[in-house]
């Protein structure tokens, strides 16, 4: 009998991707750089070491929703006073400052919740609005996941 391999964390070698978000589907999206995040992508993934890759996305700016999501679906969230609770919805998030965090939030919502491990996996991640990001030095791979399916880009 083989015994399970477990990585180290001195073991993991991670690799930089690019993937670009225009014309996307958030959700779908999403579900795919989660999982390259957490790693699951790798025949030898541990669950409890941060084993996955840093991903880089551009083009956050230019996602898109499926169906009426993108005026009916809300965000809520709670200031911590009595009635603070605040709605948004995607619409207003990309129009406004920080478009990019319609992103960042799928992403975070997909990784597991609350754990360090989490929080460290999401530290691997970097959103950019524009098609540009100063990651040259580390020679990321750009990776072209649109193709595998094509319900993973919204009409053209």
């Amino acid at each position: 009998m083989k015994t399970t391999k477990f990585l180290k964390t001195a073991e993991v070698e991670k690799t930089w991707i690019v993937v670009d978000a225009e014309d996307a589907v958030v959700g779908r999206l999403a579900s795919f750089v989660a999982l390259r995040l957490r790693g699951k992508h790798r025949p030898d993934y541990t669950p409890h070491i941060d084993c996955g890759d840093n991903v880089i996305i551009i083009n956050a700016d230019k996602v898109k929703f499926t169906g009426n999501k993108l005026t009916d679906k809300v965000y809520y969230r709670h200031t911590g006073h009595p009635g603070g609770l605040k709605e948004t919805t995607p619409a207003k998030i990309l129009d406004g400052r920080f478009p990019d965090r319609v992103m960042r939030k799928a992403v975070q919502r997909m990784l597991p919740k609350e754990s360090p491990l989490a929080r460290q996996q999401l530290s691997n991640l970097r959103v950019y609005a524009g098609a540009e990001h100063p990651h040259g030095p580390q020679n990321p791979v750009t990776v072209d996941w649109k193709s595998a399916n094509r319900k993973n880009v919204k009409g053209a």
